[in-house]
């Protein structure tokens, strides 16, 4: 099965080049297609997407105004033609080599979609924040309470769909309100769904960490709106 990943990309300039690097030499995972979505970097990112990348694997998009991450998801999905599509984001807190054991359960036919999880226990783990993991169990637990899932880690940057699962979804958040939007609407297809877990390379806020505490008030939100519509 053949792979899409969705790159979404904000001010990601010193880490871009060696992001993809590393998406590229993943072993055991037949990539179709990366698909860069630049939501209107200010740092010279769009300048170096527009310079390089050149290789006919790569897909690009340019957001004229920064919109968030869900802005960027909802337009790399709508390019996405592999079998999978799996998201990947530019930071390095993630590392691909991750990704064909994220992808196996769907390979082989146990799965439709697969979260990571940060909390399962997985490989090397950076000590970083401990009011951000208290607040991402806070809102997998809210999330839990309204979709009836047991995952561990809603917030994970890896979330892997059959791509015919995706397209039963319409992206409506913008910004990190995605991450309990996909989860609230995948919970209420009749899919098979797995979580798989991983190691974390976390970064401080003088190293580029973007997620704020309104976004987590904004999660709470898309919790409560997605969970309670049928």
């Amino acid at each position: 099965m053949q792979v899409s990943i969705v790159i979404p990309i904000y001010n990601e300039c010193e880490t871009l080049h060696e992001i993809v690097s590393r998406v590229l030499a993943v072993e055991g995972m037949s990539v179709k297609e990366i698909i860069l979505v630049d939501d209107c970097s200010t740092d010279g990112t769009r300048e170096l997407l527009e310079r390089e990348f050149k290789d006919p694997i790569f897909k690009k998009a340019y957001h004229p105004v920064n919109q968030g991450k869900g802005a960027a998801l909802r337009t790399g999905f709508a390019q996405a033609t592999g079998d999978i599509v799996a998201i990947q984001d530019a930071d390095l807190e993630y590392d691909p080599e991750e990704l064909p054991g994220l992808i196996r359960p769907i390979i082989r036919d146990q799965a439709d979609v697969v979260f990571g999880s940060r909390f399962m226990g997985g490989g090397a783990h950076r000590v970083v924040f401990y009011w951000h993991m208290l607040g991402n169990k806070f809102l997998t637990m809210l999330s839990n309470m309204m979709t009836n899932l047991n995952l561990t880690d809603m917030e994970c940057c890896y979330k892997i769909f059959r791509r015919e699962v995706l397209q039963q979804i319409t992206v409506e958040e913008n910004r990190f309100g995605v991450e309990p939007e996909l989860t609230a609407k995948i919970s209420k297809l009749n899919v098979r769904i797995y979580e798989v877990g991983i190691s974390y390379y976390g970064r401080t806020y003088d190293e580029g960490k973007k997620i704020g505490w309104r976004d987590g008030v904004r999660a709470i939100y898309a919790i409560l709106k997605y969970g309670l519509l049928r």
